[in-house]
């Protein structure tokens, strides 16, 4: 492990905590009365956007070389509108699993199923990145001592950062303060945005702390 590639890591996390910053601030330079709460569905959608841009950056810095079959505008073709499946099929499964933890079932969808887009933004969108449509690949990922880079580390720690924020995220929606932000799923969608951007911030730094640990059967 060099500490280039932890540094490479470290500076790709940045690049997503400021497209999130960016998708924060910016629309409202241009959109009339945009605020993460007022507007929270429009800004959902920037954020995923702008996340899954970053992050389809890192693919082509970080990506291994393939071989020349691999490589064809057909395999690319077939790849991609594979990742476009899973990632619709990510978004209707976390839609069903809210629906089935609570959320309203009739009322709301469209606040349910932009929840589940971000969240898959944040969770699937980086394995399909990095791992590509391979479900065996996200299981050896997600095993015990199964990651083979600093990537697929941080891979563990972002997306289990971002469904723990998520769940945490649920707790306040209950009690009777009647903020703005207790609204459904306001707060599920901060604490997956927070929970997304501290598994970014702590991942590159558990790793460059445990580096003389850390041992990865391709090295």
């Amino acid at each position: 492990m060099k500490d280039s590639d932890i540094k490479k890591l470290f500076y790709m996390h940045l690049l997503c905590i400021f497209s999130i910053i960016l998708s924060t601030f910016i629309p409202s330079f241009f959109l009339e009365n945009f605020s993460v709460l007022e507007t929270h569905l429009l800004w959902l959608c920037i954020c995923s956007v702008s996340v899954t841009a970053i992050n389809l950056l890192l693919y082509f810095v970080v990506k291994p070389n393939v071989s020349s079959k691999r490589s064809s505008l057909s395999y690319k073709v077939a790849r991609f509108l594979k990742c476009c499946i899973y990632f619709l099929i990510s978004c209707l499964f976390l839609h069903v699993i809210f629906v089935l933890y609570g959320a309203p079932l009739l009322e709301l969808v469209l606040e349910t199923f932009s929840f589940a887009v971000i969240l898959s933004t944040f969770t699937i969108v980086p394995c399909l990145c990095l791992l590509g449509p391979n479900l065996k690949a996200w299981l050896r990922v997600f095993s015990k001592n199964g990651v083979n880079s600093i990537w697929e580390n941080s891979l563990q720690i972002t997306t289990i950062s971002s469904f723990v924020g998520a769940w945490l995220g649920a707790f306040p929606i209950p009690l009777d303060w009647e903020r703005p932000w207790q609204v459904w799923p306001i707060s599920c969608t901060l604490g997956a945005t927070f929970g997304y951007v501290a598994g970014l911030i702590i991942s590159p730094l558990w790793i460059y702390w445990n580096r003389k640990q850390l041992t990865y059967k391709n090295n």
